[in-house]
């Protein structure tokens, strides 16, 4: 099969499209065959070692010292499963699925393996692979730092970085919980954000920004961009904090899938995406990505995407 390597740490041009043997299902797997997977933030500070300097060794030492001992990147996929190891009951040959991937990830290839019983589950019946391929990275880690910052309780919430993957999935979820959401982004984002909900929109890029925020409910950094100390500053009596950088990684469970295919089905939440690449365009959509600024997903075709 077709597959993207890491054959090195670096910039974007260590990816190299190459054959390799197709994977073989255990019997607690199933082998999907991917028509669409995403560029997102693991698989680009992996493919980097994108980690502060006392970092980078003992992250090598975690996955790999040269390259990536897991040297197919992409932590997340949409496609078909076309094999069930002998103990998959949940599954069947035909069903349209999307997954996360975790450290395993995986989904730049033609095929990939993933346990039945980790975060896999059917796509949203109204969803293409490439909407789905848009929706568990996002979806997942808003849904697991806004319940950190309990969204449930709050009536009001801020989000920094609210156009990315995560923070547009996090607009969006949040409206679903009935909360007044202040946004920052940059301008040129201010369309997208308000079609997801936002109530207020703010540009970071202008001097002095954070003077018209007030204090909120909830404050979520979408981003792990934001001075802490600032963005703590906005954050109301009995409020919460939480922010994608320095508080561990998010969890990955199925039943946010399960919970993300029915606010996709019934309209609560939309696919956002930046850009489509076909995988033979690995390198330009990870410059693309590196460059910053993307709004929503960038999403790689693998196979016949639809």
């Amino acid at each position: 099969m077709k597959a993207v390597i890491c054959t090195a740490y670096g910039p974007p041009d260590v990816l190299q499209l190459q054959e390799v043997d197709k994977p073989v299902p255990k019997s607690d797997e199933l082998l999907i065959q991917v028509h669409a997977t995403a560029v997102h933030s693991g698989d680009r500070r992996l493919r980097s070692l994108d980690v502060p300097v006392a970092g980078k060794l003992p992250m090598r030492l975690v996955v790999g010292l040269k390259a990536p001992r897991q040297p197919i990147l992409g932590v997340v996929l949409a496609g078909e499963v076309v094999e069930t190891g002998n103990r998959v009951k949940q599954f069947k040959v035909g069903d349209r699925v999307y997954a996360l991937t975790g450290m395993r990830f995986g989904g730049y290839a033609e095929y990939a393996c993933v346990k039945a019983s980790k975060c896999v589950e059917r796509m949203p019946t109204n969803a293409s692979f490439i909407e789905a391929a848009s929706l568990p990275f996002g979806g997942t880690t808003a849904l697991h730092f806004l319940r950190k910052a309990k969204i449930e309780q709050a009536k009001t919430v801020l989000i920094f970085g609210a156009s990315g993957a995560v923070g547009s999935m996090a607009v969006q979820i949040a409206k679903y919980y009935g909360a007044h959401v202040t946004a920052v982004c940059r301008e040129r984002n201010f369309e997208l954000v308000r079609s997801l909900g936002a109530d207020v929109v703010i540009d970071y890029t202008i001097d002095g920004y954070d003077g018209k925020l007030s204090t909120y409910d909830a404050v979520f950094d979408a981003a792990g961009k934001i001075d802490k100390r600032m963005a703590r500053k906005h954050v109301a009596e009995h409020g919460k904090f939480s922010s994608v950088a320095g508080q561990g990684p998010a969890s990955e469970r199925k039943e946010d899938l399960t919970f993300l295919n029915e606010l996709y089905e019934t309209g609560r939440v939309k696919a956002v995406i930046d850009s489509v690449y076909p995988l033979e365009d690995i390198v330009a959509a990870h410059r693309y990505v590196d460059a910053g600024g993307k709004a929503g997903n960038v999403i790689l075709t693998v196979a016949q995407a639809n």
